[in-house]
């Protein structure tokens, strides 16, 4: 892909923040104020803000998607970008950001260590990982739901086949998987980590 592709590609923003346990109701109204104002500028696309399952260990996720790289710069350059990530300080223990184009990378869990300076996966690993998924979902969706869906159409059997597909893989396996064996996967993030 060259740089014209590269700046012309929708592109992501994942934002992983640990929020201080005393602030969470504080974090939650300035997630939606933040959220807001990036919705008022052009090439934006959509935000989507996964919340913690374990309160103990609050980390939010954040994923910001614009149209391209251009319209992310203009946002990311704003004064209202500042003015809401000055509002942040307090709030947050810790944070990390990542800038990906669209596509399978957001299957992928990130690092907890060095996520700004991590690149993506090699391909091939990519397609292993992705194998390592699909097929034994493949087969579960197989036998759950054949049963279910042998009177239905095969195009809306295959539809619901792969909803069910998906959906577990976006959460929880892919996330569990790439947790699993980010050793593998981020190898140089893990050595980056054992260095400090």
């Amino acid at each position: 892909m060259n740089q014209t592709q590269e700046h012309s590609a929708p592109i992501t923003l994942v934002i992983s923040e640990i929020v201080d346990p005393n602030h969470i109701q504080e974090y939650e109204a300035w997630t939606q104020g933040m959220n807001q104002a990036a919705s008022q500028f052009e090439g934006f696309l959509g935000v989507e803000t996964i919340r913690p399952r374990d309160h103990t260990h609050p980390e939010y996720v954040v994923i910001l998607k614009f149209k391209d790289y251009s319209h992310f710069r203009r946002w990311q350059l704003s004064a209202t970008f500042q003015e809401w990530i000055d509002r942040e300080r307090g709030l947050v223990v810790r944070r990390s950001r990542q800038y990906q184009p669209s596509g399978m990378e957001l299957w992928f869990t990130l690092p907890e260590h060095g996520l700004e300076e991590t690149s993506q996966p090699a391909y091939y690993k990519k397609v292993i990982l992705g194998v390592l998924a699909v097929y034994p979902l493949i087969l579960l969706a197989n036998m759950l739901l054949g049963p279910v869906l042998k009177g239905l159409p095969s195009l809306l059997g295959l539809l619901l086949s792969v909803t069910f597909v998906s959906a577990l893989l976006t959460y929880p396996i892919m996330p569990w998987l790439t947790k699993l064996l980010s050793f593998w996967l981020y190898p140089s993030s893990r050595q980056r980590h054992q260095k400090r």
